[in-house]
């Protein structure tokens, strides 16, 4: 359509048919203020402060709701204009409390910035407050509506954002506010404390529940978001050299825009605590004592060679981290295996579930091929399987829900419970606990046997169909109905909504980790290429990375048998490739994982241990035998920023700097490469990850080379083509193709279909005949050693109860409150227990994270994605009601 041409303040502009005054005038560099209006929420007109005069006519109108028109000859400036600009802010002011000098939003409060700019310091009015009691019973946000002008920014955020409906207006006239239904207070209501609310206010009626600072922070830097792998792009303000307020950027082109979860608006008060690590330890004595950088570092490059010259290179182990910046996680894993000789790498990611995603990537050349959450809200169809994101990864909820809420996006959730995606859904189908590939042959059977499949696609991009398609036509749908619980009517209507489109598949942690994670994904995978679902960004595989690097950690090489850019160590080309590189020979072992880490460290082969970032004692299931296999080691080194349970058996201690306080980059779960640079300084003595193994690398051996930040990014750059766009200045890329594959087209290789198995079946035990499943809390992030730290989160006592089903409590004489002892044959838990009307008879949901993340003490230490592990999400337990006597 051809721009519309108007005139604003006498200067000629054109502008988008459709767009309003207000947005023609911004996009042309003509200010106009507004307290109601953001650019991400729907446009409403309640302050009027936008006013602005149609020369023509004399008309007085709303900029940001009035749309542009042919000729149109605008003053937004006119006397007519001040004059009720100024008289709108003036009844505002009446209206409004004398507190700015105590209030916390102090010099940002955009009603003082507009009244300012209009010379209104004294009304000339009577005074009008109306006074309303401070609401501060949560930690997370202090509520003073006195100071609300009713510009429904937080209720439009509410709805339209995060998509949770717990506030709306309540009341009229003078006594008209923001509300929860009935009035009830924001903990008590569906308030999922994102903060999204408090980002957006204008004035001080919303702020953050900050005890150690009011008022505006002395500076403020963006950064990248150091929790989940959506990798929100965050705000953060300082004092003193301390972080003490998390804001949303509210940039257009960030993955999160205008939201944050609670974990990214409230929990970075960890920052701040007495755990911090602030300077270097050794062992002496048996205590860990102060040291000094050179002290520290010469005892560990000293042991390290050691014990690799007395016992191999097989004998040391290094565990890179999930949290630490991709150019970190190059440098640890290149230390390992150009100086150190072993392949024995791996990062907290691989166990949280990347582990099953690498055993299926391989089908596609080396990765999945990464898809872009914001065209989530223009699928034609998703699917989400073992996977709620509204508590995992809330922003990626927000997509889901605004896709299926604003856009009418189909959406099929399958889950054994009713989770926050379900009120959303098209079709829920509640299937039995890691039955979800018998599902997805299931829907891939009956699309088939409907010829609902695209011919082309498999023709141009696959091989091997016809073995597939004699799978799909002897599927006993019975049997998959029988396995999963679900009535075979369900299944066809879930076909229906599949039928004829582009699926986008989202998967989280409910696969990931489960026993049949590998075989579910591979069924999703051959799903996705009979349908044509793979190749464009309407379309694919969305896995739910649960920390913040994990998809970086694994493309810098930072696993056990995958070099940087996911090739395979076993691949002798990939091997030389790297060996010219770095001008060292390279094993073709494969490497060990973490967990195998921990079995070889128990017989006494694994002698000397590096663990970066991560606090495997208190992540790993079953603690007291990695303690065990921690104590055998000859040598035991963390770096990390907190004192914790793994620090406290090292042999040395290294404090680093937390994500705030350094430079870096981070690789999202959709591929984006976000560059960053520090918002402070490091705590004390602390240093960057990167700057601590540069020092080591130079006193093993590497003095002639430089391990600066650029020069790091810059190697990323030129021998790791998918990341050749890694930028050095703040900013993003993208992730290009990765592996031999990463996108179907002409030039790729044709992707094999794998055969149809049924999911093995569940072995009863009568001694445990409960399906215990261990689930995350929007509060906590991965085992909690972070977000247990936060006063906030902690101060908040919602969270940590078991879930049972009434039929279960009924059975075994429970009500809501009772303590329960939950229990496995590797460990048991004591929760309250809180009892559910949409639970299913015969499951227990377990929260992770709480109290120690004990819960990780009911399952076994395997290795998830392989055949022989039982996964790590859920395991056969009995509950026990805990009499008053006992407790």
């Amino acid at each position: 359509m051809e721009e519309i041409t108007l005139t604003i303040n006498g200067k000629k502009i054109s502008a988008r048919p459709g767009s309003s005054i207000l947005d023609a005038a911004t996009e042309n560099g003509i200010k106009i203020p507004t307290l109601c209006h953001h650019r991400h929420l729907t446009p409403v007109g309640a302050c009027r402060i936008c006013l602005v005069e149609d020369e023509k006519s004399g008309r007085i109108m709303a900029s940001c709701v009035t749309p542009v028109s042919q000729d149109m000859a605008i003053r937004t400036d006119s006397p007519t204009v001040r004059r009720h600009r100024t008289n709108i802010v003036r009844l505002m002011m009446a209206n409004h409390p004398e507190s700015c000098i105590v209030c916390s939003r102090g010099n940002k409060c955009e009603l003082r910035q507009v009244a300012a700019d209009l010379g209104v310091g004294i009304t000339g009015l009577y005074p009008m407050p109306y006074y309303r009691g401070l609401e501060q019973a949560n930690p997370f946000i202090i509520r003073d509506l006195s100071k609300c002008i009713l510009c429904g920014r937080c209720i439009r955020a509410d709805h339209e954002l995060v998509v949770v409906g717990a506030i709306d207006y309540n009341l009229r006239g003078f006594r008209s506010r923001p509300a929860t239904a009935h009035d009830m207070p924001l903990e008590k209501s569906e308030c999922t404390f994102c903060g999204t609310c408090v980002s957006l206010c204008p004035t001080g009626a919303l702020s953050i529940g900050n005890p150690r600072y009011v008022g505006s922070p002395e500076k403020e830097s963006a950064t990248v978001c150091g929790f989940c792998g959506v990798g929100c792009t965050l705000v953060m303000g300082s004092v003193d050299g301390q972080v003490v307020e998390t804001n949303p950027s509210h940039e257009d082109e960030t993955v999160n825009q205008s939201t944050l979860c609670v974990r990214g608006h409230f929990a970075h008060d960890f920052l701040n605590v007495k755990e911090r690590l602030t300077r270097p330890l050794i062992r002496k004595g048996g205590e860990l004592s102060p040291s000094t950088w050179e002290e520290a570092l010469n005892l560990i490059s000293e042991r390290l060679l050691s014990i690799k010259k007395t016992h191999g290179p097989q004998s040391l182990g290094l565990y890179g981290s999930s949290k630490c910046t991709n150019e970190e996680n190059y440098l640890f894993q290149r230390i390992a295996r150009s100086l150190l000789e072993t392949n024995n790498v791996d990062n907290g990611g691989n166990v949280n579930g990347l582990s099953t995603m690498n055993a299926v990537a391989q089908r596609l050349g080396g990765s999945i091929p990464p898809a872009r959450l914001s065209a989530l809200e223009d699928a034609e169809v998703i699917l989400v399987i073992g996977a709620d994101p509204t508590q995992s990864l809330p922003v990626v909820g927000y997509f889901l829900k605004r896709a299926s809420r604003n856009n009418g996006v189909p959406m099929i959730v399958a889950d054994p419970r009713k989770n926050g995606l379900v009120p959303f859904a098209s079709l829920w189908l509640p299937l039995s606990p890691q039955t979800d590939s018998d599902l997805i042959h299931a829907l891939a059977a009956i699309l088939y046997k409907r010829e609902a499949f695209d011919a082309r696609y498999i023709d141009r991009f696959t091989q091997g169909f016809d073995l597939y398609q004699k799978g799909l036509a002897a599927f006993d749908l019975g049997r998959a109905s029988r396995s999963t619980g679900l009535e075979s009517g369900l299944m066809e209507e879930a076909a229906d909504q599949l039928q004829g489109k582009k699926i986008a598949f989202v998967v989280g942690q409910g696969v990931l980790l489960q026993r049949n994670g590998v075989q579910t994904m591979h069924a999703l995978l051959n799903l996705a290429l009979m349908t044509g679902s793979l190749g464009d960004q309407k379309r694919g595989i969305y896995i739910l990375a649960s920390e913040n690097n994990g998809i970086g950690a694994l493309d810098m090489g930072c696993a056990p048998g995958f070099l940087p850019g996911r090739g395979l160590v076993t691949d002798e080309a990939r091997r030389e490739y790297w060996e010219r590189i770095w001008g060292v020979r390279l094993s073709p072992d494969p490497g060990l994982s973490m967990v195998r880490m921990v079995e070889e460290a128990e017989k006494g082969n694994l002698k000397a241990l590096y663990v970066m970032g991560e606090n495997p004692l208190r992540g790993f299931p079953e603690i007291e035998r990695v303690r065990r296999a921690f104590q055998n080691l000859e040598f035991l080194v963390v770096q990390d920023i907190l004192s914790n349970e793994t620090g406290a058996l090292a042999d040395v201690v290294l404090p680093g700097a937390a994500f705030s306080e350094k430079a870096g980059s981070f690789t999202n779960l959709e591929g984006r490469i976000q560059s960053f640079e520090s918002v402070v300084l490091p705590q004390g003595e602390a240093k960057p990850d990167l700057e601590i193994l540069a020092q080591l690398a130079y006193r093993m051996g590497q003095a002639d080379q430089d391990f600066s930040l650029l020069k790091i990014r810059r190697e990323i750059r030129r021998v790791i083509p998918a990341y050749s766009e890694l930028r050095d200045d703040p900013g993003q890329s993208w992730v290009t193709e990765m592996g031999d594959l990463g996108q179907a087209d002409e030039e790729g290789h044709p992707v094999e279909f794998t055969p149809i198995a049924f999911a093995a079946d569940r072995l009863r035990d009568d001694t445990y005949p409960l399906e215990g499943i261990l689930t995350s809390t929007r509060l906590h992030l991965g085992s909690g050693t972070r977000t247990g730290l936060s006063a906030r989160i902690t101060g908040f006592s919602q969270g940590g109860d078991v879930e049972l089903s009434f039929e279960d409590a009924a059975r075994l004489d429970l009500v809501n409150g009772d303590q329960v002892r939950v229990s496995s044959k590797y460990g048991a838990v004591a929760r309250r227990v809180r009892v559910k009307k949409d639970l299913p008879f015969g499951l227990v949901y377990i929260p992770v994270a709480f109290y120690g993340n004990e819960a990780r003490q009911l399952v076994a230490l395997t290795q998830p994605g392989k055949e022989e592990s039982p996964g790590w999400m859920q395991v056969s337990v009995k509950v026990e009601k805990i009499e008053n006597n006992e407790q």
